[in-house]
């Protein structure tokens, strides 16, 4: 095998593919029972993958967020959500939390960001959105990792 040669990990250990998917859908499920939407969901993964810069998972989520019902410019403006007026209390909380958990800061700002999360996030939402953050930064690793291709769609 060449360097240049991608090795996929979801085909080459499918068996753990399916375990980390599996918890993908225990996350959605988790994240439904605690009453968030699905568009806020795919908004959060879609922020998480701009963050670590995964192609194929933006490709991906950017798609299910429309199909959420997100517009195309809460989407756009995504990387800049806290200069703009276009995110609620609850939404703009789940966003500084994902992001704390992605990126990882020092100690004081992760506990400033999970302060202001728990003033709008209930316990429930708030596990709920850590997971999701936890769950979709797997997922960008794997697909990262794995060079997993952003196929051209027709226009």
């Amino acid at each position: 095998m060449s360097v240049t040669e991608h090795l996929y990990l979801d085909k080459q250990h499918p068996a753990l593919w399916r375990a980390i998917s599996g918890l993908g859908l225990k996350v959605q499920e988790a994240a439904e029972a605690a009453g968030l939407g699905a568009g806020l969901v795919e908004l959060l993964n879609v922020r998480i993958s701009q963050i670590n810069g995964c192609a194929y998972c933006l490709d991906l989520h950017v798609r299910k967020a429309t199909e959420a019902g997100e517009s195309s410019q809460r989407v756009a403006v995504l990387p800049a959500w806290r200069d703009t007026a276009l995110f609620t209390d609850k939404e703009r909380a789940a966003l500084a939390l994902v992001e704390s958990i992605t990126e990882l800061p020092d100690q004081e700002s992760r506990e400033r960001e999970e302060a202001f999360a728990r003033q709008y996030l209930t316990a429930d939402e708030f596990s709920a959105v850590s997971w999701v953050a936890v769950t979709m930064n797997a997922f960008n690793r794997v697909s990262i990792t794995s060079h997993h291709p952003v196929r051209r769609t027709r226009p």
